[in-house]
C-alpha cells in the first residue's frame, strides 16, 4: 500500500516522499521467538537508507491503537524516516507470552529490536525511539541500556519512578487505579493475533498465549514497599545511565507529568520538556486543550538528532509549560484557562521556595525559625480525623485525565478536613515546581495516611484543586518500611507534591487541606486512629516563580494527520460518572463507565470495540470494607468471525490481608473458548 506525502507538510521541515506501508513483518529475537512489526518506509531516491523511528508497546498495532499509529508514523516516514511499530512479546501479532510489565525479558527484547532495525538495508544505523505511557517508559528504559544505535528519545506521559509515579502507588499508598489496570491488561493480552497477518498458526499462538495468561494485580498489591521489584525499570534510580537526548512531554491532569521536571533536574543528558494542560495523550489529541502540533515538534527533534540538521532545537527553553489559571470545577472542559510560559533552564533561578506557617486556620508566609516553648503548647496541636468521605470529588480514579473525569468542587470536602488559608492575595502568585509540606505528628502510630491538597479559593465560586499529595505513614522517605523509635516521640515527615504550574490570581486565597483518607483515589489505611498535628513545627514550602520578560510561547495547533470517516470511533467516549452516598446509612458507591466504543477499519475488514466499568464501594465507618471492582470488555470482528474478551478484577481486604480476585472469559462466535479465574490473597503489612 502506498501513502502520499502529507498534504499539510509545507508547515513541517524538509522534503516529503511517498511512503510504502507494510502491515506485518517478523523481527527475530536471539531466543528464536519473533515479534510482529508494522512498517512505513519512505521511497528514497536511489533507495538510500534513512534513520529509523521505533515505537514498542503491547497495544495491538493491527487494531487497538491503529488510528493513533497512523497519526504519527506515516507523517514521519513522508519526511524521510523508516518507521517501525512493534507489538511486544505476548501481545498483538507477536509470539510468546507476557507475565508482567517491564520485565527483564521485555527490556532485552527492546535492545534486540533496536539492533535489528539498525542492521536493515533501509536504515542508516541511527534509531530514535518514542511512545506514550508504556511506550514512553520503555523508551527511557531502553535508553538506560545505551544501545549503540539509539540516538534520541521522545517519551510522552512516561514514568521514571515505577513505585511513586506509575499507576500502582503514590506516596507509598496503594492506588485503586491498579485494580482497573489489573482487569485491562489481561484482557488486552487475551485477544488473538490477526489470522490475516500472522498466518495459519495464529490459533496455536493464541492458545499458547491464553494458557500463559497471568494475573499481575497480585504482584502489584503484594509489593507494598519500594523494593527491587519496583526499582527495576525505574530510570530515576540511575538517571545518568541515559546519555542520548531526551524530549519529555506530558500533561498536568495526568500524574505521569512528574517525570518531565524530575528527569530534567536529575539527568545529565541533553533534555528538554513540555507540559501542557491535557491528560494521558499525545498532545495533538489533547483533552483538555490547547494542544500542540506533535508531529512538527517531533520532526524537528528527529531532524536534529537523527539527521544532524542544525535547526535550533538546542536553543529552545529547557522547559515549556502551560501555566493554569482558575477555572470553575466541572466534569469536562474543552480548553483549560491559562498561558504558555518557559524557563531557559530547569531548575530555574526564577523559582524560589517560600515558606508558610500553619496556625489556627491560617496560612502565613514566614521565615523558618525554631518555634518557641510557648508555641509548642497542647493548644497548638490539632486532631486529624479519618473521614472516608473525603475524596469523592477527586475526579477520575485513572491518572489518565479522560474526558468527563476532572476534579469537582472541593468546598464540601474541605469542610471535612483541617484547613489553613491565606488572606486574599495582594498580587498574583505563580507556582512552578514541587511544593512540600513538613509535618510534625505527635505520638505517631505506625500505620495511617495523610492527604494534603492545595486549593484555589476565589472570592466567589467553588474551590478548585491545584495539586494533591499523599503519604503512607508505614513507609519512610525512600518508600521503605518505617521503624518507629523505641521511645515515643513526635515524627517529622515531608509530604512532597507532584510538580505543578498554576497562577493564583490577585484577591484569591490559597487553601491547604489535610485529611486522613482520600477514597476512592487511595486505598484507605487499616488504621482509623486520629493523628495529632503539631502546628508550630509544620511548614509549607511553595515554589514561587518570578515572571520575566523572555517568555517563549508554544504554538497551538490542531492535529496534523486527521482520520475521518468510518475509521473514527463511533460514539462519544466521555466518562459517565455516578455517585451514590447515603450519609445516614454511612455508605458510598462511586464510579464511572466508559461507553462501548467501536472503530471500523474497512481497509482490513475489521471492527474493534471496548468498554470499561469501575465501581468503588465502602462503609464510611469501616476502612476495611473498601472494595474496587472493574469490568472490561473487548470485541473484534471480521465477517462471520467474532472474538469477545470479558475481564474482571476486584480488590477487597481486611485489616491483615488483601484479596485480589480476577477472571477472564474468551468467546469465539458466541461460544466460550477459554476461562480462567484467580482467587488470591496476600499479607497486608504496610497499610
Amino acid at each position: 500500500m502506498d501513502l502520499p506525502p502529507d498534504e499539510g507538510s509545507e508547515a513541517l521541515v524538509g522534503p516529503t516522499y511517498r511512503v510504502a506501508a507494510t502491515e506485518h513483518c517478523w523481527i527475530p529475537l536471539p531466543d528464536g521467538s519473533r515479534l510482529s512489526a508494522r512498517l512505513w518506509l519512505p521511497e528514497m531516491p536511489g533507495h538510500q537508507p534513512t534513520p529509523a523511528i521505533l515505537e514498542y508497546i503491547p497495544y495491538r498495532k493491527r487494531d487497538m491503537v491503529r488510528l493513533r499509529d497512523e497519526r504519527n508514523h506515516p507523517v514521519f516516514a513522508a519526511h524521510g524516516y523508516a518507521c517501525v511499530r512493534v507489538d511486544m512479546r505476548g501481545s498483538g501479532d507477536s509470539e510468546g507470552t507476557m507475565a508482567d510489565m517491564y520485565s527483564p525479558e521485555e527490556l532485552d527484547d527492546a535492545v534486540a529490536v533496536i539492533d535489528w532495525i539498525a542492521a536493515q538495508p533501509w536504515c542508516d544505523g541511527s534509531v530514535g525511539m518514542m511512545g506514550t505511557s508504556w511506550g514512553g517508559t520503555s523508551s527511557l528504559q531502553a535508553a538506560s541500556r545505551r544501545p549503540k544505535a539509539l540516538k534520541a528519545v521522545i517519551a510522552v506521559a512516561s514514568t521514571s519512578n515505577r513505585f511513586d509515579d506509575d499507576i500502582h502507588h503514590m506516596g507509598g499508598c496503594l492506588l485503586t487505579d491498579t485494580v482497573e489496570w489489573g482487569a485491562t491488561l489481561p484482557a488486552i493480552l487475551a485477544l488473538p493475533p490477526d489470522p490475516e497477518t500472522v498466518g495459519p498458526n495464529w490459533r496455536q499462538l493464541w492458545m499458547k498465549r491464553l494458557e500463559g495468561l497471568s494475573f499481575p494485580l497480585e504482584n502489584w498489591v503484594r509489593h507494598e514497599a519500594n523494593d527491587s521489584y519496583w526499582r527495576f525499570g525505574s530510570v530515576a534510580e540511575a538517571p545518568n545511565s541515559i546519555s542520548c537526548p531526551l524530549l519529555l512531554i506530558a500533561g498536568w491532569i495526568d500524574r505521569y507529568s512528574n517525570t518531565v521536571m524530575q528527569l530534567l533536574a536529575s539527568c545529565h543528558s541533553r533534555s528538554w520538556g513540555v507540559v501542557g494542560p491535557w491528560g494521558h495523550h499525545f498532545p495533538d489529541q489533547a483533552s483538555p486543550g490547547p494542544g500542540l502540533d506533535f508531529q512538527k515538534e517531533a520532526l524537528r527533534w528527529w531532524d536534529r538528532w537523527l539527521k544532524g540538521i542544525d535547526n535550533g532545537v538546542e536553543q529552545e527553553p529547557r522547559l515549556r509549560v502551560w501555566q493554569q489559571d482558575y477555572q470553575p470545577p466541572c466534569n469536562f472542559i474543552d480548553r483549560r484557562e491559562g498561558r504558555w510560559i518557559s524557563e531557559a533552564d530547569w531548575p530555574s533561578p526564577n523559582v524560589t521556595q517560600t515558606t508558610y506557617g500553619l496556625s489556627n486556620g491560617a496560612l502565613q508566609a514566614c521565615a523558618v525559625s525554631k518555634p518557641s516553648v510557648a508555641e509548642t503548647k497542647d493548644s497548638a496541636v490539632q486532631t486529624l480525623a479519618v473521614r472516608l468521605g473525603v475524596g469523592a470529588a477527586s475526579g477520575d480514579t485513572g491518572y489518565f485525565g479522560r474526558p468527563g473525569g476532572l476534579p469537582l468542587a472541593q468546598d464540601r470536602e474541605d469542610q471535612a478536613s483541617l484547613i489553613f488559608e491565606t488572606s486574599p492575595l495582594e498580587d498574583d502568585l505563580e507556582v512552578l515546581g514541587s511544593a512540600s509540606l513538613s509535618l510534625s505528628l505527635a505520638d505517631c502510630a505506625p500505620k495511617g495516611q495523610v492527604t494534603v491538597r492545595l486549593v484555589d479559593v476565589p472570592d466567589q465560586g467553588a474551590g478548585a484543586r491545584i495539586a494533591y499529595a499523599v503519604r503512607n505513614l508505614s513507609l519512610d522517605e525512600e518508600g521503605r518500611p518505617w521503624l518507629p523509635p523505641q521511645e515515643a516521640a513526635a515524627r517529622r515527615l515531608n509530604v512532597v507534591f507532584p510538580h505543578a504550574s498554576y497562577r493564583l490570581a490577585k484577591g484569591h486565597r490559597l487553601r491547604l487541606c489535610l485529611s486522613g483518607a482520600y477514597w476512592p483515589q487511595i486505598w484507605p489505611s487499616s488504621s482509623s486512629a486520629e493523628l495529632k498535628v503539631q502546628l508550630p513545627d509544620c511548614r509549607l514550602s511553595l515554589p514561587l516563580r518570578k515572571p520575566h520578560a523572555k517568555e517563549q510561547s508554544t504554538a497551538e495547533t490542531a492535529p496534523r494527520f486527521s482520520i475521518e470517516g468510518p475509521r473514527q470511533p463511533s460514539s462519544n467516549t466521555r466518562l459517565e460518572r455516578f455517585r451514590e452516598v447515603d450519609e445516614g446509612l454511612g455508605t458510598s458507591r462511586l464510579g464511572w463507565r466508559q461507553p462501548f466504543t467501536v472503530s471500523c477499519f474497512p481497509e482490513i475488514d475489521l471492527e474493534f470495540g471496548y468498554e470499561t466499568m469501575v465501581e468503588h464501594s465502602i462503609d464510611l465507618n469501616d476502612p476495611s470494607s473498601a472494595a474496587t471492582r472493574c469490568r472490561h470488555r473487548f470485541r473484534m470482528s471480521r465477517g462471520n468471525w467474532q472474538v469477545e474478551v470479558n475481564s474482571e478484577a476486584e480488590l477487597t481486604c481486611n485489616t491483615e490481608r488483601f484479596f485480589p480476585r480476577g477472571a477472564v472469559e474468551v468467546y469465539e462466535n458466541g461460544a466460550l473458548l477459554f476461562e480462567r479465574r484467580w482467587d488470591t490473597e496476600t499479607p497486608r503489612t504496610l497499610s
